[in-house]
């Protein structure tokens, strides 16, 4: 069975690499381009990870990690920012919002799928 990712991403182009990167190495693939619309989604489809942008119109995602693990039905899912912002203290405002993982844009192709599942496996929540 495949895992199953939602990707919340406002950029057209992001959006269209990483879900491209994410289908050629089997994974399902659930897109929000807004972090409202993807709470909603996250509920839906109870993913198996959560990858988010964290400069986003209207909630950004520091606010979508907050709400999401307000809910414990999701709190099983590993959320992994995926941001430009990559200054000193960036990562540590996602994780300390409640995010499992980081990676910095632009993304590495090469490195991407690599890092994901590293942060899939090492931040998976036990199910309960």
């Amino acid at each position: 069975m495949k895992q199953k990712i939602l990707v919340i991403e406002d950029n057209e182009q992001n959006m269209y690499m990483i879900s491209y990167l994410l289908k050629s190495n089997n994974f399902d693939v659930v897109q929000s381009f807004n972090g409202a619309d993807g709470i909603a989604m996250a509920i839906e489809v109870n993913p198996d990870a959560i990858l988010l942008d964290i400069q986003l119109p209207g909630m950004d995602g520091y606010s979508v990690v907050r709400e999401l693990r307000k809910n414990n039905l999701l709190n099983n899912i590993p959320i992994i920012a995926v941001t430009s912002y990559a200054m000193s203290g960036d990562s540590e405002k996602a994780y300390e919002a409640g995010a499992d993982g980081y990676i910095e844009k632009p993304i590495d192709p090469d490195k991407f799928i690599s890092q994901l599942k590293i942060y899939m496996v090492k931040n998976r929540r036990d199910k309960k």
